[in-house]
């Protein structure tokens, strides 16, 4: 009764809260175009591509939000996929993470994870039947994890966590959390802090494992062709040492840009790779780059102009992961301003030494580790430049550091094998 009374508030809140703001959603539908890919498919209308043949074909969904979850699943998907005796379908939320996916694992596998309202759920599991559902981090939809528990699937939180930001919130809500999570069958925790948190929120001990981070598995990235013909013209034009500045955020560019210019005093032939984070701020940071009269150079419009003491604005999507590689010293953003930070392992799986800012807190757990092996720099905003330069003035510091990242590395991988054997236990229960 406890469990149906609060179902009901809370679709009742919900629809109440899409009501209120359906000005703003429409807005964004309507003038920018935001959320209306996939809108029907949000709603609870299944794609064609999706419906399964006659037949008894098992079926395991997998939700992965955006794209640092569809990375973080892409290979674990791969090798269920390669089990081959059912078919792996997978959602996400944002538009970003669904091209990602779809390139990834086939259009026809993938799709837009359903509004948490029943009428969207339902028609999904009734047509995919799914045997388990498998759901990337930390996305708790109360309607939806109710529907597919009492669907008879397996639900399995992989790669989980709760961040230092979330855990006030839920340990807030921890009593009508209890509700939720009593329907996840398995949790498989990243470190025991968030295993211990998960508990404390309402998950059953018997029920939380800690199987490591999936990212730590991530492959590294193929190399686009950009990334040779700027070593190439780095090479060549004697240009160096090489910034890569990632997933930059509002409030960094001013403060990364002044370390620059204090390192083209001592490297005046120094070299910035510079990655906002989204694509909505690359005409933001080229402005600052000309008021501050910084030679820089669009990706898009480079043409191999040498780029001895300039800026090169990474203003496309999807080539910064392979462009660590080019960096003697790597800072990886959402750091210096307090967003919790991003993911640090793409420059140091490519051997480049890293530095972060202080708040980090969404990759707590990886940059303990790395913190601990004495394999990471974090700066404030204000010593940034003095870390930087210190960095570039000695190779010896740079490899021993970037060494040091790797070994970590290697002490962490094992995370997919680990959570693909507790599916598959859970699985033969299915």
């Amino acid at each position: 009764m406890i469990t149906r009374f609060y179902s009901l508030l809370y679709g009742a809140l919900l629809a109440l809260a899409m009501l209120a703001s359906s000005p703003y959603w429409l807005f964004q539908i309507a003038i920018r175009g935001k959320y209306r890919k996939g809108f029907a498919e949000r709603m609870g209308r299944v794609a064609e591509r999706l419906r399964l043949p006659k037949g008894d074909e098992k079926v395991i969904w997998v939700h992965a939000v955006s794209v640092g979850e569809v990375l973080a699943i892409a290979g674990l998907v791969e090798r269920l996929q390669s089990d081959s005796w059912a078919r792996i379908v997978v959602s996400t939320t944002t538009d970003t993470g669904q091209a990602l996916a779809r390139e990834k694992f086939g259009e026809h596998n993938v799709f837009y994870f359903p509004m948490d309202f029943r009428f969207a759920v339902r028609p999904y599991l009734r047509a995919l039947r799914p045997k388990m559902v498998v759901i990337a981090e930390t996305e708790f939809w109360p309607n939806f994890m109710r529907l597919v528990h009492a669907s008879g699937a397996k639900i399995v939180v992989v790669n989980a966590r709760i961040s230092d930001r979330s855990w006030p919130r839920y340990r807030r809500f921890r009593g009508l959390l209890r509700e939720v999570l009593g329907n996840v069958d398995l949790f498989l925790a990243q470190t025991s802090e968030d295993a211990a948190r998960l508990e404390a929120i309402g998950a059953g001990a018997e029920r939380v494992r800690v199987v490591g981070n999936l990212k730590f598995d991530l492959p590294v990235p193929e190399a686009p062709t950009i990334v040779g013909k700027l070593r190439e013209s780095i090479t060549a034009n004697g240009a160096g040492p090489v910034l890569v500045c990632g997933s930059t955020v509002e409030g960094e560019e001013p403060v990364l840009l002044k370390a620059f210019e204090n390192l083209l005093v001592r490297h005046p032939q120094a070299v910035m790779i510079l990655a906002p984070r989204h694509p909505q701020r690359f005409v933001v940071a080229a402005a600052l780059l000309k008021k501050l009269s910084i030679r820089f150079w669009r990706r898009s419009q480079w043409s191999g102009e040498p780029l001895n003491g300039g800026v090169l604005l990474l203003d496309t999507i999807g080539e910064l992961g392979a462009l660590y590689g080019l960096g003697d010293v790597a800072f990886v953003g959402g750091s210096l301003v307090p967003r919790g930070g991003h993911n640090i392992i793409e420059p140091v799986q490519h051997g480049v030494a890293t530095v972060v800012g202080p708040h980090t807190e969404n990759f707590r757990g990886i940059v303990r580790q790395f913190q601990s092996q004495d394999a990471l720099k974090v700066a404030d905003p204000s010593d940034l430049p003095l870390v930087l330069m210190e960095l570039l003035a000695s190779d010896a510091e740079r490899k021993k550091l970037a060494q040091r990242a790797s070994d970590t590395m290697r002490s962490q991988l094992g995370a997919t094998e680990r959570t693909l054997a507790e599916l598959r236990k859970l699985l033969v229960l299915a």
